[in-house]
């Protein structure tokens, strides 16, 4: 079997060996254009049956045409991502405080009425005379947006567990104009929060003062008896009940939600 070569001039300043019978695919450098092209040849016996090229802009331009699609693509998910979490988080704002009222009237987290708690029956409202007493101290905040005062009335109380007591906090809207308020709160130390009972209280609720008025807001607690036997408890001499108070207006579908600070 005779092999024939064949030598295939082209209009760049390269040259390219065919060999009988078979393909090959070189890379010649076009000094015109300073773009590399790519040559697929066939030939048969000495003569060239066939041939393709092929430039790097050609592929240079596939390339970027198929990317930019992908960055594309990327950059809206990116975006819509971005606007996802957005919108979460201020979802999550406005449902913030009824959220938090599910949990603790779930948990008990805070001194919280549960759901079917036995906590209020007459037995357990029964100071326990051979405890120590108990100070009770309050404290009171409002949110930047919120035009009130907010203060309580007494810095301190002094409770046995079992015994209820009745505090008072002083709210005044200090704006020309009506406001809606809800408040939140907590008990610190917080390991005392699933004793520390609230039989009256006005978390949670709306509380609407028109320009200028001003009300006393009650608080009926009591601390479970049974603080006085958990070992946990013997180191606590003060309780702290804490309120906030935030800004609030009713969503287009009628949800009272709080406004962000």
């Amino acid at each position: 079997m005779r092999l024939f070569f064949s030598k295939v001039r082209l209009n760049i300043q390269n040259s390219v060996l065919l060999r009988n019978g078979s393909s090959r695919k070189v890379v010649l450098v076009n000094h015109l254009t300073n773009q590399n092209v790519y040559f697929s040849l066939w030939t048969k016996g000495s003569r060239v049956s066939g041939i393709t090229t092929k430039t790097t802009a050609s592929n240079n331009a596939n390339y970027y045409a198929h990317h930019g699609k992908n960055y594309s693509m990327r950059n809206k998910s990116f975006l819509m991502y971005t606007a996802a979490v957005l919108i979460f988080g201020v979802g999550v704002t406005y449902a913030s405080v009824p959220l938090y009222r599910m949990f603790c009237q779930t948990t008990g987290f805070g001194g919280t009425l549960m759901a079917g708690s036995s906590k209020f029956n007459s037995d357990r409202l029964v100071p326990a005379q051979n405890s120590r007493k108990i100070k009770v101290t309050f404290n009171a905040d409002t949110s930047k947006t919120l035009q009130w005062s907010f203060t309580p009335q007494q810095q301190e109380v002094r409770v046995l567990p079992g015994e209820t007591a009745l505090a008072f906090y002083t709210a005044k809207n200090k704006s020309n104009q009506d406001l809606i308020g809800i408040a939140t709160y907590n008990v610190t130390p917080f390991k005392v929060a699933p004793y520390f009972n609230k039989i009256q209280c006005f978390c949670f609720e709306e509380q609407k003062l028109e320009a200028g008025e001003e009300v006393d807001m009650p608080v009926f607690f009591f601390i479970d008896p049974e603080f006085a036997d958990d070992p946990l408890m013997k180191d606590v001499d003060t309780v702290t009940l804490s309120y906030t108070f935030f800004k609030a207006k009713y969503s287009d579908n009628g949800v009272l939600v709080p406004v962000p600070a």
